[in-house]
């Protein structure tokens, strides 16, 4: 989401012996960031992948690890995806519930200008929706921000908050069909609320599962259901 950002500088009197002076990113919302290739700031070594006394995870250089491309000339562009991500959809859960404590509602393995990523979508325990970008190599904190345009939907809140399974759990149990590309909460079409998880095999076929949020059983997507997906893009 492009919000507009406020480039600050430190003043020279804050620089220690050895030190640097961080470019800090200020969004909107009041949170800030080290602005992407700008130096660290002279802090512990500890305090790169914590948190900040404001809740404000500490960002090295905001570029992942892995670097790639967003290109599909061949199609073939999420099966490169899954094959170079290292972090497993459950790390990437388990790292956004570190910077952000809360509920995962959603993750997806995508190539952006920062490289190869996890994009997570965090209900925190303020009540606020939070935007966590990883790296899909190590599963530091690129980048984090609180979404205000997100609509509070009182059915997908309150299916997220009555779920029993969660979104590492559904990733593990569609793990046995795949390695996990996306996982989210879908309650919009069908009678119950459920995770749709998505997976491709070595051999790039994709898979479209669903995992109950209350039982934790697995499911393949209804065919029509399936359809629908991969025609959201189409003409009418």
């Amino acid at each position: 989401m492009k919000r507009h950002l406020i480039i600050a500088t430190a003043a020279a009197a804050a620089l220690v012996a050895g030190g640097t002076v961080t470019a800090v990113a200020v969004s909107n919302d009041g949170s800030g960031s080290a602005r992407s290739g700008a130096p660290v700031s002279a802090q512990p070594a500890a305090h790169d992948a914590g948190t900040s006394a404001s809740g404000t995870a500490q960002v090295q250089d905001g570029r992942s690890s892995i670097r790639m491309q967003d290109d599909d000339a061949d199609g073939r562009e999420d099966l490169r995806e899954a094959k170079a991500a290292k972090v497993t959809a459950p790390d990437a859960a388990a790292a956004a519930l570190k910077a952000v404590p809360g509920t995962v509602a959603g993750l997806d393995l995508d190539a952006d200008r920062p490289g190869l990523v996890w994009d997570a979508d965090v209900l925190g325990k303020d009540g606020k929706w939070h935007e966590i970008t990883l790296d899909a190599g190590n599963a530091r904190v690129l980048n984090q921000h609180v979404d205000h345009d997100e609509d509070d939907d009182a059915r997908e809140l309150a299916a997220l908050r009555n779920a029993k399974t969660d979104a590492a759990a559904a990733a593990r149990t569609a793990a046995s069909h795949g390695k996990v590309t996306s996982v989210e909460l879908d309650d919009d079409h069908r009678s119950k609320a459920a995770w749709e998880v998505e997976t491709l095999t070595k051999d790039g076929k994709e898979h479209k599962l669903l995992v109950d949020t209350q039982s934790g059983k697995l499911s393949a997507v209804p065919a029509h259901d399936a359809d629908d997906d991969d025609n959201d893009g189409a003409d009418d």
